[in-house]
């Protein structure tokens, strides 16, 4: 969403920039643009440039600029079953529903698992899609689920379901995890990197449309972005909300973040060997940029 503020608000224009954006149907397509040098930057997850871009060490990716702490999701109980799960541990053996298998959530699931000393393995995890999960939430058919937003937010408002743990801001998922991370960025190629006044103009754009995300009516917003970036205004307005306190402050990130990602990552997927993974402290370019006014 900060992107496409951004192209539509004129934000990149009065930053001297002329930005195309390219669609992609999902992160590793947008990796994949990145290692065939077909794009400048993509926009995708850390484990998807990380699996599916760059593959030889003078191309390593560099994060430019921050976009999310870890996947927008909520763990959640269904109503049935409220006065059973209480807490992570009493997950063991139980029915947890997921979108998609092999989604990005199921990393920090899994790492949220470990934590309380369970693997996902001692889980019974079955993907039923969006629509089913709901259903499946409501009928008690499972115990818990990692839901989306903007629809976590909708069942917690409407009490239909119990928060067990929460990754749809940067400080739920420190609070979840007991450390900060970062899911996805804005990435460059090493040898293909835009120059340091483009980046900082880009990130003096992104910061203002993040701040516009976070204080603008939706109403508003929708006026200016195209009818297939909003949909439906209702859909808009909730996506909108759920977006308010998602994004990491300024596009910042720390070699820390992307350390602990790197060990949530590695433990749950893996990763090409041919390929050296740059430290965490390469992998950032640092530019510095004042807050945003």
């Amino acid at each position: 969403m900060p992107i496409r503020v951004a192209e539509a608000e004129g934000h990149f224009a009065r930053e001297g920039l002329t930005v195309t954006i390219r669609t992609t149907r999902a992160e590793s397509g947008a990796a994949e643009a990145l290692a065939q040098g077909q794009v400048d930057l993509a926009a995708t997850t850390l484990e998807a440039v990380l699996r599916f871009g760059p593959r030889s060490a003078t191309q390593a990716p560099r994060l430019v600029f921050g976009l999310t702490a870890a996947p927008p999701v909520a763990l959640v109980v269904g109503a049935p079953h409220a006065a059973t799960v209480r807490s992570i541990e009493d997950l063991s053996a139980m029915r947890v529903g997921v979108t998609t298998p092999g989604a990005p959530e199921h990393a920090w699931f899994g790492w949220l698992l470990a934590r309380a000393g369970l693997s996902v393995a001692q889980v019974r995890v079955s993907s039923l899609g969006g629509r089913g999960l709901v259903s499946a939430l409501d009928s008690g058919e499972i115990h818990a689920a990692l839901v989306h937003e903007p629809v976590a937010t909708q069942l917690l408002g409407d009490k239909r379901v119990k928060l067990l743990a929460d990754f749809r801001t940067p400080r739920a998922v420190t609070e979840a995890l007991g450390a900060s991370t970062v899911n996805a960025a804005l990435f460059a190629r090493a040898d293909r990197r835009p120059k340091d006044r483009d980046l900082l103009a880009l990130t003096r754009a992104l910061q203002r449309a993040e701040e516009r995300i976070r204080s603008s009516p939706a109403r508003e917003l929708a006026a200016k972005l195209s009818a297939r970036v909003v949909g439906e205004p209702e859909d808009f307005a909730a996506r909108l909300e759920a977006a308010r306190a998602l994004y990491l402050s300024d596009g910042f990130v720390s070699a820390d973040q992307v350390q602990q990602t790197l060990a949530i990552i590695r433990a749950h997927t893996p990763l090409p060997q041919a390929v050296p993974i740059p430290r965490p402290e390469e992998m950032l370019l640092r530019i510095k940029v004042p807050p945003a006014r």
